[in-house]
């Protein structure tokens, strides 16, 4: 709001006076929110059912942090399943052969309309539908038959279960990546002689990025904390060596802030990687984008940040 003052002696306006419009309600709801976080931290602090003891007794301990490693193991090799698994699906979606893009598309429809855990249990029991598995050439001979048992154990049924599931998903963020870019850039690589695969490669892809990184990192964090759904098939992941210990002891609550503690800190740590991915691959597009993290940080924490 402004208030112009009186006018001087040849009938201009005076100076305007600038009131800052008031915003009563904004410092309610924050001092809300401060007394309601303070009574959870006070909670959390004091209340003896949390064992803190307990939670630092076992948040290094051997078993747990192997289990970690099997997590962290697992996030990487069905993510990296996941994301070549995708590429050739999307790019087998946009293509012109209806076979091919059909193929595509009954994957993605299959392993996206089914729980990830009855993939896992699935893949878990595959014995019991092909008790030896025939490598060879199809529809002819078969040179090996290791059994099924034997070949796809508990870790690697995991891997099949995450990584094949994480490939319908990411074939769907890489196909919106594609289909951002102008297809412009396509006809004009075509008319430099380029290959359909060599386009796809050298022009849409690394241009798709800046759409394709922000989702991926986001379908990253979410197969970290999705991994501790192979605890169901015995893979000693985090949840399981948690498991394991608090069956014994019966420290269920402060084994369980253990295993969210790693969750947390890991995650925390994927954000960071993705918000400096996605600086460098949105270089040029928005100027609030290239703000650097400790900016944002710091603006969101100010009281003018928080209330906009």
């Amino acid at each position: 709001m402004s208030s112009p003052e009186a006018t001087d002696a040849q009938g201009r306006p005076g100076e305007i006076r600038a009131v800052p419009v008031r915003h009563p309600g904004r410092w309610i709801a924050a001092a809300i929110v401060v007394v309601l976080a303070a009574a959870g931290i006070r909670s959390v602090v004091t209340d003896s059912h949390y064992e803190w003891s307990v939670v630092g007794h076992y948040l290094f301990d051997e078993p747990v942090l192997e289990g970690l490693r099997v997590t962290l193991e697992l996030t990487v090799i069905a993510m990296a399943i996941g994301v070549a698994l995708g590429i050739v699906l999307a790019v087998m979606r946009l293509s012109p052969n209806p076979l091919v893009s059909g193929s595509s598309w009954l994957y993605i429809w299959f392993f996206r309309g089914t729980p990830v855990l009855v993939q896992l249990i699935f893949w878990y029991n595959i014995s019991a539908l092909y008790p030896k598995i025939g490598l060879g050439i199809p529809f002819g001979p078969s040179f090996i038959h290791p059994n099924a048992n034997e070949l796809i154990k508990p870790f690697t049924a995991a891997i099949l279960g995450l990584g094949l599931n994480e490939g319908a998903y990411m074939a769907e963020i890489v196909r919106a990546g594609i289909i951002s870019v102008d297809e412009g850039q396509g006809d004009a690589a075509r008319a430099l002689g380029m290959t359909r695969l060599q386009t796809m490669r050298r022009v849409v892809l690394p241009q798709a990025m800046r759409v394709i990184i922000p989702p991926t990192g986001n379908e990253t964090i979410s197969m970290l904390k999705t991994t501790s759904l192979v605890s169901v098939i015995a893979v000693g992941d985090l949840l399981y060596a948690v498991g394991t210990i608090y069956s014994v002891n019966f420290k269920v609550i402060p084994l369980l802030i253990v295993a969210s503690a790693w969750y947390l800190t890991c995650t925390s740590i994927l954000y960071v990687g993705q918000y400096y991915l996605e600086r460098y691959y949105g270089r040029g597009h928005s100027r609030a984008e290239n703000a650097r993290l400790w900016e944002r940080m710091r603006t969101l924490a100010s009281p003018h940040g928080a209330a906009r």
